[in-house]
């Protein structure tokens, strides 16, 4: 019996919010939900291109890896218009339990894969398939567990408790640098024969421990409300993109500060530890981890002062900043000084960039109503990480044949930025609007694109 079921039927009173329940479900689920997806990023830049590509010439195989790495973000807009779909019918219980077993399978079985010397070809394939399945999960992921603490969160407090699920991530990241520390300092012999197989091993008991985490979870009262009141919409995509197109697209826009992410743990990692700069792996892992340890502080305070002082003035810190932080990281790069490259990429991924990182699940949840919101957040979010992710793909390209040209990438990641605060300017702030209120507009008609909770399925279905 379910903690649902276990209180009867009883008179029309509101479902009970969880907040701190539901915060602990979005921080566990999404850290080991992103410890998968995060290994990956490690793995493409320091083995996978000894491993599953043409070692004879070392800067295509690296370009090649990086590119499988951005083969994830391409497959999350599929995944988002999918499950964006499903979770704001179906709820969003459901779709936070099917992307973490989807991901957990994905990311054991490229731990199983056969390397390019044992099958050829076919290796290199497996692994963008393996890959694409991680994307489809991860597009659902952060929307669903966004939307389960934002629904459950008090109305002045909805920037600190959806904030979890952000730290969570960082959580995720910092796990899988850890994890790979040890493994690095294995002999190359051992390292590429079995050794970079053991984090992605591990993540059978990640998916095991998150799955009986999040099955205890009740459903968002916002959802249960729309579902039982007016119902849930019968086509949320449609709905979505008629009345809330301008916010999709604030959205898409805002997510692109992702590229932060993707260039500080997957680029910068691999031209800091390529022949060209001679950084060691440890010292940069550490670098990364250390970041990581500093954002799971920086992101509930900067959430804190959101909720105090609006979404928007605290996303253009983080948006702004980092343009100008990233581009001083792959400079501290570039000097070969070590402890410089430390505190410097501390400051820039750990507290600047958690400025915008930590504030955004409430940034934009708060940016559509109920009934299609995480379909907004989902397929907003996902196509901007899309472009986010193939950010290290164009970054190797433009870096040079050596790849060395930081200052190239540096100004890419600058550019990349400026969509982003133009979100920031022109986006509505929520911090004070009362969450029955969030994302409604006088002209929608609920009536119309909604189909009530008790409408027989084979009814709702046509």
């Amino acid at each position: 019996m379910t903690v649902h079921e276990a209180a009867g039927p009883g008179p029309a009173a509101p479902p009970q919010a969880q907040p701190r329940q539901a915060a602990l479900g979005a921080w566990i689920g999404s850290a080991l939900e992103y410890y998968d997806f995060f290994i990956y990023g490690s793995a493409a830049a320091l083995i996978f291109p000894k491993v599953f590509f043409d070692t004879s010439d070392p800067a295509n195989a690296t370009l090649l890896s990086l590119a499988t790495f951005g083969v994830a973000y391409a497959a999350r807009p599929i995944g988002a218009l999918f499950l964006g779909h499903l979770g704001d019918r179906l709820g969003r219980k459901k779709i936070m339990l099917s992307t973490l077993v989807m991901m957990g399978v994905a990311t054991f079985l490229i731990g199983c894969l056969p390397t390019r010397d044992q099958i050829g070809g076919a290796a290199p394939l497996l692994l963008v398939l393996l890959r694409v399945l991680q994307g489809i999960s991860a597009a659902g992921e952060q929307a669903s567990a966004s939307s389960m603490s934002l629904e459950h969160a008090p109305a002045h407090r909805r920037g600190y408790f959806s904030s979890f699920t952000l730290n969570g991530t960082q959580a995720g990241q910092l796990i899988a640098t850890l994890v790979f520390i040890p493994i690095t300092q294995l002999p190359d012999s051992q390292l590429l024969s079995w050794g970079w197989r053991v984090p992605f091993w591990l993540s059978a008991v990640v998916a095991v421990v998150g799955y009986f985490i999040r099955r205890n979870l009740r459903e968002t009262p916002a959802f249960e409300q729309q579902a039982d009141a007016e119902g849930v919409a019968k086509l949320p995509l449609v709905v979505l993109f008629r009345d809330h197109w301008a916010d999709v697209l604030r959205v898409v826009a805002g997510a692109l500060v992702a590229s932060v992410s993707t260039l500080f743990t997957v680029w910068a990692l691999a031209y800091a530890t390529s022949d060209s700069v001679g950084l060691g792996r440890t010292g940069m892992l550490w670098t990364g981890a250390l970041a990581n340890v500093v954002a799971l502080g920086a992101i509930p305070l900067w959430a804190r002062l959101s909720d105090r002082i609006g979404r928007k003035p605290v996303f253009l810190i983080g948006a702004a900043g980092s343009a100008v932080m990233m581009s001083l990281y792959l400079w501290s790069i570039s000097t070969k000084q070590f402890p410089l490259v430390l505190v410097v990429g501390v400051f820039t991924f750990g507290v600047v960039y958690s400025a915008a990182n930590g504030i955004w699940p409430a940034f934009y949840g708060e940016m559509f109503p109920t009934k299609v919101r995480l379909s907004g957040m989902a397929v907003g979010t996902q196509i901007g990480f899309a472009l986010s992710g193939f950010a290290v793909t164009y970054a190797a390209h433009i870096a040079g044949p050596a790849g060395d040209d930081w200052f190239a990438v540096a100004l890419f990641g600058a550019v990349l930025c400026i969509p982003p605060v133009i979100t920031g300017i022109t986006a509505r702030e929520t911090h004070r609007v009362p969450s029955e209120q969030l994302g409604l507009r006088p002209d929608t008609s609920a009536a119309s694109t909604t189909t009530p909770r008790s409408t027989p399925a084979r009814l709702e279905q046509r």
